[in-house]
């Protein structure tokens, strides 16, 4: 299985992250999202389909348990 190509996207961080590059970036596609590790961005990166992503962000705002 092959990964999408997520060069052209741009990563992210929070705007609440202390800028010392110990963060979780954040890259959204048209079906995934990716995630990677900022002090490592060429170390690997993990997709999350588009609404698994929004369902976790939900969760963790809101404190659902599921």
């Amino acid at each position: 299985m092959s990964s999408p190509d997520l060069s052209h996207l741009t990563w992210r961080t929070s705007s609440y992250s202390q800028g010392n590059g110990a963060c979780v970036e954040v890259a959204l596609g048209t079906d995934v999202v990716g995630l990677r590790d900022s002090k490592n961005p060429d170390g690997g990166h993990i997709l999350v389909p588009t609404f698994g992503f929004r369902r976790l962000v939900t969760s963790i705002k809101f404190g659902y348990q599921h």
